[in-house]
């Protein structure tokens, strides 16, 4: 978990899948959780907070015998400086393709499309105070990215992650992440001790009972996050934020958002908060149609620009 700048890698097969990296490292934190690592393009670029579309190849077509790639969009969880690509997965059992991608192991090939876009990056947002990252569930990947980003600590005086999960152990990534950047030497000196003084973690569950229970909207609305972290309501001239998480979710942030007076932003119109598009479960899934996927994520202007 803990990132390095150099790895050194164990000698690996090649792949004979299209576009592919090969998987380093995969780690299974819960029986609907896993993380894991592939190699990174020497040509990729990406800013921390974007997304990619990774994935495998289908079965062979009964009546042709061909084979077309099941992808899906996957937020990068390393950070832009890292040597490897990591993502933080769900699995979904008759999935069509985390079905598949929950069983890969260090070794394999995996598809990855290197034309890295997104919403929830430091460009399309407004300069602020604060900056919050509202996630749920595998929501917290893109901040897994940013919180290992020294922009992040350069723009803001207070970082505030706040992770909204069914049960304890659906927190464990998020938490191990964060234990992992308080106390890593390396990633102290990279982001400066002083700058990780700035950041406040708010985990809550919403079933198993723990320290913070509700979900983060409930607690946003009778002011409990505020009182616990010492912190005024969300204003529009000093607060920015990013959510992501599922439809119902980023529809009641939004709600909430707005309410406080922030508005919604973009990459060519930065405002107060962005939410990511892309992670919403009914679009995720991408097995043919590519142009389609952008144009339905909003993002079809991006993927065009994308190098």
């Amino acid at each position: 978990m803990t990132p390095r700048l150099t790895d050194t890698l164990t000698p690996v097969k090649k792949s004979a899948l299209p576009d592919a990296q090969t998987v380093t490292d995969v780690k299974h934190w819960t029986d609907r959780l896993f993380s894991f690592r592939i190699t990174r393009p020497a040509a990729l670029r990406f800013r921390s907070g974007e997304f990619v579309m990774i994935g495998l190849m289908g079965d062979p077509d009964p009546g042709t015998g061909k084979q077309k790639p099941l992808l899906r969009a996957y937020s990068i969880a390393s950070p832009s400086w890292h040597d490897e690509l990591e993502f933080y997965s769900i699995k979904v059992q008759d999935g069509l393709l985390t079905s598949r991608l929950q069983h890969i192991r260090p070794g394999d090939g995996i598809i990855l499309r290197p034309k890295p876009v997104g919403t929830l990056v430091h460009d399309a947002l407004l300069p602020g105070k604060n900056i919050w990252f509202f996630a749920t569930g595998t929501g917290f990947a893109p901040f897994a990215s940013l919180l290992r980003d020294p922009q992040t600590y350069e723009n803001y005086d207070e970082v505030i992650i706040t992770h909204t999960c069914r049960e304890v152990g659906e927190l464990e990534y998020g938490r191990q992440l964060i234990e992992d950047i308080r106390g890593d030497a390396m990633l102290n000196e990279l982001l400066g001790t002083e700058h990780l003084a700035k950041l406040k973690y708010y985990p809550t569950t919403t079933r198993e009972e723990s320290a913070n229970m509700g979900r983060i909207t409930d607690l946003m609305r009778d002011k409990t996050i505020f009182e616990d972290l010492g912190m005024p309501p969300l204003s529009p001239d000093t607060d920015r934020a990013m959510v992501c998480g599922n439809l119902a979710f980023n529809l009641d942030i939004k709600d909430l958002l707005e309410g406080y007076g922030l508005e919604e932003g973009a990459n060519s119109n930065p405002k107060q908060y962005v939410v990511e598009k892309a992670f919403l479960d009914w679009r995720c899934v991408y097995s043919g149609d590519e142009t389609r996927f952008w144009e339905s994520a909003g993002l079809r202007h991006q993927r065009d620009k994308a190098p």
